[in-house]
């Protein structure tokens, strides 16, 4: 039998509309939130791409957890944010958030990462900015970050947190094939990248 998750803590929007706002977290298997520090210079890297502008933006977070990647995105004026979980606690909680914010712009969809990944992608879906920061050490990213290159427009961007620096180099391995880091850097227990299709 599950144990009911509960709520342990929050994180906070950092930057837009919604500002300051607080995200609860729930104490949930493999819910660990990207924090604050990682999320304000992740976003300054991605404004830097956009030249700071969202309007257009189109968002996917296949492994949204509290939700504060994609809340972040729309915060700062993103178009459209889908959130994908397959937690049914977190999506009420996502659901919750949603209805708080009277965010309109926020998709939610229930379901496995790669699953849903490939339904996207077979509907013709297309993001200008995909969010993979999925439980460590499960072969997660292995998995989807292949399923994102038909997901991305062109000069779309992705972002990916792992426990370690994706080992890009002469050996990399095959599902890192056709990415490139435009950013990288390591906070604590936290590596982050953000990448674009070569």
């Amino acid at each position: 039998m599950h144990k009911k998750p509960t709520q342990r803590a929050q994180v906070r929007i950092i930057g837009g509309d919604w500002k300051r706002t607080p995200l609860p977290v729930l104490d949930a298997v493999g819910l660990r939130p990207t924090p604050d520090r990682v999320r304000e210079t992740l976003f300054n890297w991605i404004s830097h791409q956009f030249d700071g502008n969202w309007t257009d933006k189109r968002c996917l977070d296949l492994f949204a957890g509290t939700g504060a990647l994609g809340f972040e995105a729309a915060s700062r004026g993103a178009q459209a944010v889908t959130l994908v979980d397959s937690h049914p606690a977190v999506l009420r909680q996502l659901e919750q958030n949603k209805d708080k914010l009277k965010a309109g712009q926020i998709t939610l969809l229930r379901g496995d990462a790669a699953a849903v990944a490939r339904n996207l992608a077979a509907g013709g879906q297309r993001f200008d900015l995909i969010f993979l920061d999925p439980p460590y050490q499960q072969d997660f990213l292995q998995k989807t970050l292949p399923l994102c290159a038909g997901l991305l427009t062109p000069g779309g961007l992705l972002y990916a947190e792992a426990a370690a620096p994706l080992p890009f180099g002469p050996d990399a391995p095959d599902w890192l094939a056709g990415w490139e880091a435009v950013r990288a850097d390591q906070a604590g227990m936290v590596c982050f990248h953000l990448l674009h299709q070569v």
